[in-house]
């Protein structure tokens, strides 16, 4: 019980062998000071308070001055770094990425994170409070949640490396395991199918849709890849075409998703694909240019755009091909798995055709193990069978 010696200045008391002051500011609230229990330590204790009292009459108290005041305060909860929310913000505009990963972040920190850590400073957010948030949010699926993750962790990696904190408390947050999308490709005969009923049905500029699908089935790019694909990046004579920029968010990015320039070899059917385009696109020449601008790109939309923006362009011609060839439904982009297993079957260098893909080796073989291996099974097999020969001979 502190002791409190008649004649103390009003909210002054002696607490140990120590002074603590009384006052209210949003509840009830004392503090005790390093002062002595001499009349020079109770003036200064008295003092202290009547400054405080003051700051909280004219509503100019808030929780910087409080830490100032009270640097040791069990109360405060100011701190010298920046909030969740500014710490966020800055960080997403200082990022030097394409519009749409920019919009992809911010979506994700403003569903996931902000409600929970908007008003926190940045060094007071501790791992076991991230890993509570994660498990207490309603996930839409495994991979949503690990996108979240990762993405927190990028922006708190920078603070690390900004100092303003010294460990990212997003690195012991376990991941959920990677979802990987099903490579479900079609046969060379469904292919082959696919792209002759498209041709069929398909007359006049929209055989440009027939031509993309022969396009995709025999070269593999990417849908974004030959969306962006343009006329001065193809050389026929060469039989290669370039790949330097994709569409993304119906825009057109000067860059790839690998980031990285390749050439593509053409091989008999691409060029098919190629000079069809061609057909369509001195078709369209010959039409009035008010129905039709001119495009640069090689497999353009048959309305008033320059490129396909958005993959529904395409789906509708290649889901009613497959709906009236009773072919299993699968999404389009399976025409650029069907290409590398076409590739693999073949029994291409894995080299090359990682190359083509825009893919790492490691990548193509951890993908397309399954079709890897079912070209060599039966290789292996015969080597087995020699051996038995020879076994049966030494027998003999």
């Amino acid at each position: 019980m502190a002791r409190k010696p008649l004649g103390l200045p009003a909210g002054v008391e002696f607490a140990g062998q120590s002074v603590r002051i009384r006052f209210t500011w949003q509840f009830r609230r004392c503090e005790t000071l390093a002062y002595s229990q001499t009349p020079k330590g109770i003036k200064a204790a008295a003092d202290l308070r009547a400054t405080v009292i003051s700051l909280i009459k004219h509503g100019v108290m808030d929780d910087k001055r409080y830490a100032e005041l009270f640097p040791n305060s069990t109360y405060s909860t100011y701190s010298a770094t920046p909030l969740f929310g500014e710490y966020a913000q800055t960080w997403l505009d200082s990022r030097e990425v394409v519009g749409g990963t920019r919009k992809n972040y911010r979506i994700s920190l403003n569903l996931y994170w902000m409600p929970h850590l908007a008003l926190l400073p940045i060094d007071q957010i501790t791992s076991a409070m991230l890993r509570k948030i994660a498990g207490d949010t309603p996930w839409k699926s495994s991979t949503v949640k690990r996108s979240a993750i990762q993405r927190l962790h990028t922006m708190f990696e920078c603070a690390v490396n900004d100092e303003l904190i010294t460990r990212n408390p997003v690195g012991s947050i376990e991941l959920p395991v990677k979802a990987k999308k099903p490579v479900d490709p079609f046969t060379v005969a469904e292919a082959d199918l696919i792209i002759g009923h498209l041709y069929e049905v398909l007359t006049g500029s929209m055989r440009v849709y027939a031509a993309y699908f022969e396009f995709a089935f025999y070269t593999g790019m990417r849908p974004g890849e030959i969306a962006a694909l343009r006329w001065d990046e193809v050389d026929t004579e060469g039989r290669v075409a370039n790949v330097c920029r994709i569409v993304a968010d119906y825009k057109i990015e000067e860059r790839t998703k690998t980031r990285e320039t390749r050439r593509v070899m053409l091989n008999s059917r691409a060029l098919n694909a190629i000079e069809v385009a061609k057909g369509v696109a001195e078709l369209r020449a010959k039409q009035s240019r008010r129905q039709h601008k001119q495009s640069p790109y090689v497999f353009p939309p048959t309305k008033n755009f320059e490129f396909i923006q958005q993959a529904s362009v395409t789906d509708k011609h290649f889901k009613a091909a497959l709906v009236a060839l009773k072919i299993r439904a699968r999404r389009q982009y399976n025409c650029r798995h069907t290409y590398a297993t076409m590739c693999l079957m073949a029994g291409m260098n894995l080299g090359f055709i990682a190359n083509q893909l825009g893919h790492s080796v490691q990548m193509l073989l951890t993908t397309y193990a399954r079709w890897i291996n079912s070209s060599e099974d039966w290789s292996e097999v015969g080597k087995l069978e020699q051996s038995l020969i020879g076994t049966k001979l030494v027998q003999t």
